[in-house]
């Protein structure tokens, strides 16, 4: 048991590779691995280091080239006459590394280096595992920092991993920014954890960055910011931490400046791209903050995370114990979650287009899985423990079969309904017959 402890990251990640290698690298299915917002995220690259055209006027002889008509997406959006990318670029910024290795045996083997080809596809696809297994790795680290057991912290990696949509996103849609943001939020999670235990300089400038490249790939995510209180385990401790900003002025600037320093490579862009320096590439496409959608953004048929990732909802028993044992992180975590449903669900499309559950909630789920270890805290008899054990490996044989469904159109990627949910719900004697909610196609 010890041994397979100390190597449940790699079982994980041997798992998932073989996985993507299976379902996306054969046949033509490579290129869907970048598509919908992947492609604006990843077209970055391309534009700045093979076609030095940050306009992307090639988008129309790619797409040409490499016909696929279920991933067409056309991120450019036109402002005061000029072409710009829609979405921001950290998420290029993190698949950056291999896309290099990617055009570097491009061209060395003598393969078309033109940024679309397969194995840059494949490249991306190894860049989500990559995060994936960093994101894995730090939340393996910071549960360890908890003092959970180490045969808890393994099973919460696995239900963690295939429990939830962060399996379908690292695996199918690696080329959106959601499994990025997993890892980098956990990194964040995890040194803040080490910053509020002890400050330093040193933390400090590593949290600035992080938190830096986190509003680079997705901006709303800076709200992991107010997290802190919680991660720093007790009011002592999260004042001496604050305080220590306020003692080391020079540093604290300092650190602003590693933040203001990252988040700015977006200005550039934006300034080489259209001549100024901020531009609401969005548009009409804005939060409703007067008009969120809560529950149906956590029990819709349509999207709901508590229908899609029922795990979710057995994590959220981790309060009560949280409640018993700290009044402080109770309010701390059970605020910023408020804040942070608020928030994602006041976002025009609360639903978030074409998705498999709650997408944006991908980034979030270190924080499931230590609610997940404190649910298991607040059992005290084996019985008890054993009910939960079993009761979890059934969700995470759900989550599978859902997430089966719907690379197979049986759940719709935008539209599902009551009706439609229950046609197919575990049905896998259904997955090799006619879909019974193949009008939702039409």
């Amino acid at each position: 048991m010890k041994l397979f402890n100390k190597l449940i990251l790699y079982i994980i990640l041997s798992i998932v590779l073989l996985c993507s290698a299976n379902i996306q690298w054969g046949n033509n299915n490579w290129k869907s691995i970048i598509g919908a917002d992947g492609k604006g995220y990843y077209a970055y690259l391309p534009a700045a280091f093979i076609y030095h055209d940050m306009n992307f006027s090639f988008f129309d002889t790619i797409e040409n080239k490499y016909p696929n008509p279920n991933t067409y997406y056309d991120y450019r959006v036109i402002y005061e006459g000029k072409v710009a990318d829609k979405y921001f670029a950290g998420t290029a910024l993190a698949m950056m590394p291999f896309f290099f290795i990617a055009h570097l045996l491009s061209n060395l083997i003598g393969l078309d280096a033109d940024g679309y080809s397969k194995i840059y596809f494949v490249f991306i696809n190894l860049a989500g595992l990559f995060y994936l297994f960093i994101g894995l790795y730090y939340l393996k680290k910071l549960l360890k920092q908890f003092n959970f057991a180490e045969g808890l912290i393994s099973f919460v990696l696995i239900s963690i991993t295939f429990g939830t949509n962060l399996f379908y996103y690292a695996v199918r849609e690696p080329s959106m920014s959601h499994i990025y943001s997993f890892a980098f939020i956990t990194l964040f999670i995890c040194f803040s954890r080490n910053y509020f235990q002890s400050p330093s300089k040193r933390l400090l400038f590593v949290l600035a960055a992080l938190l830096g490249i986190i509003v680079l790939v997705r901006p709303v995510n800076g709200l992991v910011v107010l997290i802190s209180p919680f991660i720093a385990a007790d009011k002592t401790r999260f004042l001496v931490g604050l305080k220590f900003l306020k003692q080391e002025i020079i540093s604290s600037l300092g650190a602003a400046f590693i933040f203001f320093s990252i988040v700015s490579i977006q200005l550039i862009i934006y300034k080489i791209q259209t001549g100024s320096l901020w531009i609401d590439s969005y548009g009409n496409e804005q939060f409703n903050w007067t008009d969120p959608h809560p529950i149906s953004f956590l029990f819709s048929y349509r999207k709901g995370l508590f229908l899609y990732t029922p795990i979710a909802m057995v994590a959220l028993i981790g309060m009560i114990h949280l409640f018993k044992k700290s009044k402080f992180q109770f309010y701390s975590l059970f605020s910023f979650l408020l804040i942070l449903i608020y928030v994602l669900s006041s976002w025009w499309n609360w639903w978030y287009g074409g998705s498999f559950s709650s997408r944006v909630c991908v980034e979030y789920y270190t924080v499931l899985g230590l609610l997940l270890c404190y649910t298991f805290e607040l059992l005290k008899v084996k019985w008890s423990k054993i009910a939960l054990c079993s009761s979890i490996v059934l969700l995470i044989a759900v989550c599978q079969v859902q997430t089966y469904q719907y690379r197979y159109y049986f759940i719709h990627w935008e539209k599902m309904d009551k009706e439609h949910y229950w046609n197919v719900f575990l049905r896998i004697d259904l997955l090799n017959k006619q879909n019974p909610n193949a009008d939702l196609l039409n």
